[in-house]
């Protein structure tokens, strides 16, 4: 096998996209990904059974479709990585028993890895971008991507909203701080089906919220009051998390009063106030937390990156405080199959061996666990 510019190809499948990616080394070769949110608009949220069944039909297609892509056979491969958590239980184990049923039968070695630490990892690919920063050696100096030394990640999604410190990309993550009930995307989407505007919620909300004043109504920060943030020298139980479930009752309640008074409902000022909630206490919290573990450079990921007022707030914040933001195409802040791959070739070039095939998907999965030894 080669080990310094390893042939990966990576599955993913722990929501509603199939995802299959094919990278050398750090060199992006393709990324095909098929999504079944369709299927999922008319009940206002992700089905897993419906999205297990997507992914058995599409996975041999998206698989077939990579590989024409990326020019390459699955005899070429050198190694395969699959998404083992977190995520949909279902939707896990349809990409884990096809990831096993390939390594099987071509005899290549399998690695089970966290897709949530994939989402750093894409950071380091190059090649078929669309846009976007890599993450490149501080240094300026030819060659590969590298990582920086003190390297957060800000990884804001439908399932996930979390604050991370990378002390080594294949084997040192620490968790800084998380949502501790909905995720950003979650909120955005019960507050989308509160205002009527359909699923998913976070670009009709992103859209709606231009033309809406964000000072209009005040919402709550979850999780900033004193007894929760402590100081720097003695830190509250909650200095670095989230909580939007307050907010998104407060929304609520908000909906409410104006529908009691017959008043008609200013949709756009809610949106936008709404919006500026999350991505104040999120970019406000996540800099604080850069800020004081000394860390200067900040990757932003997950579905939610494509928000306009998040990339905008955090991008301010961060240069207010020295920090250097990374943002990733858009194609791959979500999940995909591409991050998968990378991850997977950095476990191997790192001399990591592989996971084996008797291991279980694990829907919650830490972050701290990159990947499952054999």
């Amino acid at each position: 096998m080669n080990t310094s510019q390893p042939l990966v190809l990576g599955i993913e499948s722990s929501c509603d996209e199939t995802g299959v990616g094919i990278v050398r080394g750090t060199t992006l070769l393709t990324n095909t990904v098929s999504s079944s949110m369709d299927e999922h608009v008319r009940f206002g949220g992700v089905i897993p059974e419906i999205a297990s069944r997507a992914h058995l039909d599409a996975f041999v297609p998206t698989l077939r479709q990579a590989l024409s892509e990326a020019g390459v056979t699955l005899d070429d491969v050198d190694a395969i990585a699959v998404t083992s958590g977190p995520g949909l239980a279902g939707a896990l184990m349809v990409g884990v028993c096809a990831a096993k049923a390939l390594a099987v039968a071509t005899g290549k070695p399998l690695y089970a890895i966290n897709h949530l630490v994939a989402h750093v990892g894409v950071g380091l690919l190059e090649g078929k971008r669309d846009g976007g920063s890599s993450v490149s050696s501080p240094t300026g100096a030819p060659g590969a991507p590298q990582l920086p030394e003190n390297l957060g990640a800000l990884l804001v999604s439908g399932g996930h909203t979390e604050i991370l410190k990378i002390n080594s990309i294949t084997d040192d993550v620490q968790l800084l701080g998380s949502t501790i009930d909905d995720a950003a995307g979650e909120a955005y989407d019960k507050v989308a089906r509160i205002l009527g505007l359909g699923y998913p919620g976070g670009p009709a909300i992103d859209k709606l919220a231009r033309e809406g004043n964000p000072k209009a109504i005040r919402f709550p920060r979850g999780l900033t009051q004193p007894k929760y943030m402590g100081t720097a020298e003695e830190p509250g139980k909650h200095r670095y998390d989230w909580s939007f479930s307050g907010l998104k009752t407060a929304v609520a309640r908000c909906v409410e009063q104006f529908e009691a008074r017959g008043e008609e409902l200013p949709v756009a000022d809610i949106a936008a106030a709404f919006q500026e909630a999350v991505v104040d206490v999120i970019t406000s919290k996540a800099v604080l937390a850069c800020v004081e573990h000394d860390i200067k450079d900040v990757l932003l990921g997950g579905g939610v990156a494509a928000n306009s007022r998040l990339r905008e707030l955090t991008a301010k914040r961060c240069a207010s405080a020295g920090i250097r933001l990374h943002v990733p195409p858009l194609d791959l802040c979500t999940d995909n199959g591409a991050m998968v791959a990378a991850l997977g070739a950095q476990l191997v070039m790192a001399g990591i061996g592989p996971s084996g095939i008797r291991f279980a998907p694990d829907s919650s999965m830490p972050v701290t666990a990159v990947s499952l030894p054999a």
